[in-house]
């Protein structure tokens, strides 16, 4: 496809990586995590370049994990899903690489400027997304087991807040004890995401996606995306009583797995593509929901 570079590169933005949605969301992720980290520790905010420093990392670690995608499931797509704008031939994959090295270049001076501590985080995490992209060297094998290849793939989540919460406490201190259920939140959250996007309705399922709906069945997906929902609520109250906020958490998070519940209910009634997609954008509320209760309820109720 010929035109201008930047318009193409646009355009591939607002189909695979979408600006105007992801940004307000990863950086209320981002500040949500060093709130908690400076919350838990008993510590002061940190200060607003922190928070600037947080939502970059975050915007290209996620934007990182769509290039590694594109890699990955180049033939898939090919074969399957020619729409999608690399195979059809809107921008190279080239482009999309190079462009994720910059990023890279980026963020590591960026890290390694704001703390030590930070930059053996980030390496991390960019360790992990490897394996991940390489599928650890046995891609055959753990897409024969999907409950294995889904927890091994979402344990880039807490390893992601680790470093968003080192940020904090890399420079302020040591983390608290409790991080670790913050940490554990994410993770299953991040299963709440992954499940609530593939369960869909028997009429969407296509040849060469992969979801839960076609391996389990659509009524036992979405019991199981209830599922995790239900123990990422657990985590929530447990995170709110160690913040001295059970009471508040547990409310708030109630009136969320209600309207969880509520699509849930609506999707085994009907399993229509209308409530694959209230699936869907349910799972992203959830989670939205737990860190913003996480992250900035405490602030207001202690004001």
């Amino acid at each position: 496809m010929t035109g201008p570079l930047l318009k193409r590169l646009w355009i591939y933005q607002a189909e695979r990586f979408p600006l105007a949605k992801t940004v307000p969301l990863l950086a209320v992720f981002s500040a949500a995590s060093l709130n908690v980290s400076a919350l838990l520790a008993g510590r002061e905010l940190p200060g607003a370049l922190a928070y600037g420093v947080a939502a970059v990392l975050a915007l290209g670690l996620f934007f990182q994990m769509r290039v590694c995608d594109e890699v990955k499931d180049l033939e898939d797509d090919t074969r399957y899903r020619p729409e999608r704008p690399i195979p059809r031939g809107l921008v190279s994959l080239g482009t999309i690489v190079w462009l994720g090295v910059a990023v890279a270049a980026a963020m590591l001076t960026l890290a390694a400027l704001w703390s030590g501590g930070t930059l053996l985080l980030l390496l991390v995490v960019w360790g992990w997304l490897g394996l991940m992209t390489l599928e650890f060297g046995v891609p055959s094998w753990l897409k024969a087991r999907p409950m294995l290849y889904l927890l091994s793939h979402m344990a880039i989540m807490p390893l992601i807040d680790l470093l968003l919460t080192g940020i904090e406490w890399t420079v302020a201190g040591p983390p608290s004890g409790w991080l670790w259920l913050f940490l554990a939140l994410s993770f299953v959250n991040g299963c709440v995401l992954e499940i609530g996007r593939k369960v869909w309705a028997p009429e969407s399922e296509r040849d060469g996606v992969e979801t839960y709906s076609a391996l389990w069945g659509p009524r036992r997906a979405v019991q199981v995306w209830l599922g995790t929902v239900v123990l990422a609520f657990g985590l929530l109250v447990l995170l709110g009583t160690v913040m001295g906020h059970a009471g508040a958490f547990a409310l708030v998070g109630a009136l969320g797995l209600l309207a969880v519940g509520g699509s849930a209910a609506g999707f085994l009634r009907t399993s229509t593509p209308r409530w694959q997609g209230r699936v869907d954008a349910m799972a992203g509320v959830w989670v939205l929901i737990c860190y913003a209760t996480a992250g900035f309820l405490p602030l207001v109720l202690e004001g």
